[in-house]
C-alpha cells in the first residue's frame, strides 16, 4: 500500500510508469557517489594536526591556509563534501519516492 492510496487519490499513469524508473537511477547515482567519495577520502592525505586544534583552541593562520581551497587537497575536500551531500539528498528523493510507490 503506498502513501497517496492511504489518502484516497488514485495515482496517475505517468507517475505510476516514471517514479520507479527514477527511484533506480537515484540507486546507481548513490552507489557511484558512494564509490567516489571513499575513492576520494583514501587519495586525500591526512591532516597532521588531526583534532588537537579544537581542543586546544590554537590556530595557525598563514598564507597557506588562507588560499588552502585553492589547492589540489582543498578542492578534494570540497568534492567530498559536495559529493556527500547530494548523496543525502538523493537518500531523502529515493525514501520519499519509495513512500509514493510501494
Amino acid at each position: 500500500m503506498n502513501f497517496i492510496s492511504l489518502l484516497g487519490a488514485g495515482l496517475p499513469e505517468w507517475v505510476s510508469v516514471s517514479f520507479p524508473i527514477i527511484k533506480y537511477i537515484l540507486l546507481g547515482y548513490i552507489a557511484l557517489a558512494a564509490i567516489a567519495i571513499t575513492i576520494l577520502v583514501l587519495v586525500q592525505p591526512s591532516n597532521s594536526q588531526g583534532g588537537i586544534n579544537g581542543i586546544t583552541g590554537s590556530n595557525t593562520d598563514t598564507y597557506y591556509s588562507h588560499n588552502k581551497g585553492e589547492t589540489r587537497e582543498g578542492r578534494m575536500k570540497k568534492a567530498t563534501m559536495w559529493l556527500a551531500i547530494s548523496v543525502a539528498i538523493a537518500t531523502v528523493l529515493y525514501f520519499v519516492l519509495s513512500l509514493i510507490i510501494a
